[in-house]
């Protein structure tokens, strides 16, 4: 049955394309509302990062991205298609998996758990998926890992198995190894959080690299504001499952409008 929506086509041309588009998503667990009616858009190649209590709606916009976890209501566009919908006859049908696979081949994730594969080798977990779901060759595969590997600063430990590495060796084998997939969208979910300070700023300087050198869409949950001011070109303060305040790092930090941003940064800081 086809879906009616007055949502208007993704935006596709103009300087800084929109590149990721929520309109009107509604989300909830049982009588919790996680997300509220909420609509917001990225840029191509625009770093900005999602900031607000536990609980706000961070999470949910990230593995929405990834199809882990689907709206109740609205839609959501990538590059100019709706990832969980396609067109059909004028209005909107549920997508087939094979659309929702290929729109989200497009996007990448790293998560707060490293997830690597404990009987695989450094590099075999970078060149994994590359050749068996891009269906690049052994060769190309590797090449590219060692290189990904040698920019996170582990190209010394491309025999090595994760249980020796530390912690936060493994998050950046974790970063090669999305990166290695040439996503269009990297997702970063509190990559940081298990880590203590000093593995953390290793982790993030890379991180620091990755933006300055590609031109990938990043969209960021972290609590670390330092990270956030340097890195972001927009900073989006969420709670109740709402945009409560969006702006460039600077303005957000430095003059934030919202008696509820200030109480979160200052909790942030306090707990930093």
């Amino acid at each position: 049955m086809t879906q009616s929506t007055s949502s208007p086509e993704p935006t596709t041309t103009g300087p800084r394309a929109e590149f990721i588009r929520f309109d009107e998503i509604s989300k909830r667990f049982g009588d919790n509302v996680v997300l509220d009616d909420l609509s917001f858009s990225v840029g191509e190649g625009q770093r900005v990062t999602l900031i607000g209590p536990s609980g706000s709606g961070k999470t949910t916009i990230l593995r929405m991205l990834m199809t882990l976890t689907r709206p109740d209501s609205g839609t959501i566009a990538v590059g100019g298609e709706y990832l969980f919908h396609e067109q059909r006859d004028g209005g909107l049908v549920p997508a087939s998996e094979a659309h929702v696979r290929r729109v989200r081949g497009r996007i990448t994730m790293v998560f707060q758990q490293y997830n690597l594969f404990p009987n695989m080798r450094v590099l075999r977990n970078v060149t994994e998926a590359p050749i068996h779901v891009l269906g690049r060759s052994r060769e190309q595969a590797e090449q590219r890992g060692r290189e990904l590997l040698d920019m996170v600063g582990l190209g010394e430990k491309l025999d090595s198995y994760p249980s020796q590495l530390s912690g936060g060796q493994q998050q950046r084998v974790a970063i090669a190894r999305a990166l290695a997939m040439d996503p269009d969208v990297l997702l970063l979910d509190e990559i940081t959080s298990a880590l203590d300070p000093e593995l953390a700023a290793e982790v993030l300087d890379v991180l620091r690299d990755v933006a300055r050198t590609s031109d990938i869409t990043m969209l960021v949950v972290t609590h670390a504001m330092k990270f956030a001011r340097d890195v972001s070109d927009k900073v989006l303060m969420f709670d109740g499952g709402k945009i409560i305040e969006a702006k460039a790092p600077a303005e957000l930090f430095e003059s934030p409008e919202h008696e509820r941003t200030r109480s979160f940064l200052r909790s942030v800081i306090d707990e930093a």
